[in-house]
């Protein structure tokens, strides 16, 4: 299933049959990511009198609902709608899905109790090269990052600096392993959103930024082809599960 993509004046070739899914996916219990001090998303059998929607509780049908937050409870693709006081949805605001993307891999620097990517290594490892989605894996990448706590652990985060280097370099879509680009406990100050939305600034109504993604150590870093789907929710964030297709 190859398909060609015109792309300017290029023209970038991708297997369809090849997808490198780097979205976690959601599960019912405290083995799922979490962070923000939630509570375990839950997945089970609607109750309504004396019907359970469990085929092995003797219903003829598996129905379950489902409770979970998008912000805590795995990959999710959010919108300036998650910081500003008028309400945007990210459904209403994406309209396109594929994008030229460039996979980086960097260790996050030791700032006194902190761990950030800074605008020195973003540079260091676009080296002028700038598609307009960017997904950033952060070392270590094990695999508990499919199921670990974040909750109170001070997780990595970019400065305010190395998120306006991206906005002058013209990324639209920010796609990272972590729970925020933000610091867990910034009292809500919220630099790098804001910077990347343009607040106080012109705001990029279209951009994005993915967040809980995980790639495999098994993808090499370089150019991609980016489809970036998510659930269609009215909401400043939706479940999404980002997809890189490697370049022929």
């Amino acid at each position: 299933m190859i398909a060609s993509i015109k792309l300017g004046n290029d023209i970038i070739k991708i297997d369809l049959s090849r997808p490198l899914d780097i979205s976690i996916p959601l599960r019912h219990g405290n083995k799922n990511v979490s962070a923000w001090y939630a509570d375990p998303p839950r997945i089970e059998p609607n109750r309504e009198g004396d019907f359970v929607g469990s085929v092995d509780q003797g219903a003829s049908i598996n129905f379950n609902d489902i409770y979970f937050n998008p912000h805590a409870h795995g990959t999710h693709t959010e919108c300036l709608g998650h910081i500003t006081e008028r309400k945007y949805s990210v459904n209403q605001l994406v309209d396109r899905y594929f994008f030229k993307a460039r996979l980086i891999t960097i260790a996050p620097e030791k700032v006194g109790d902190d761990l950030v990517m800074s605008k020195k290594q973003l540079e260091r490892n676009l080296k002028g090269e700038i598609p307009e989605a960017l997904v950033v894996r952060t070392l270590p990448n094990t695999k508990d990052k499919l199921s670990r706590q974040y909750s109170h652990t001070n997780p990595p985060y970019f400065t305010e600096e190395a998120m306006l280097f991206l906005v002058n370099e013209g990324i639209q879509h920010l796609l990272v392993d972590l729970p925020s680009v933000d610091k867990e406990k910034d009292e809500g100050a919220l630099l790098a959103h804001r910077a990347f939305w343009g607040l106080g600034q012109t705001l990029r109504t279209q951009a994005t930024i993915t967040e809980f993604i995980y790639v495999s150590h098994k993808i090499k870093d370089g150019l991609y082809m980016l489809d970036l789907q998510f659930a269609p929710f009215e909401n400043d964030a939706s479940p999404s599960r980002p997809v890189l297709y490697q370049i022929l």
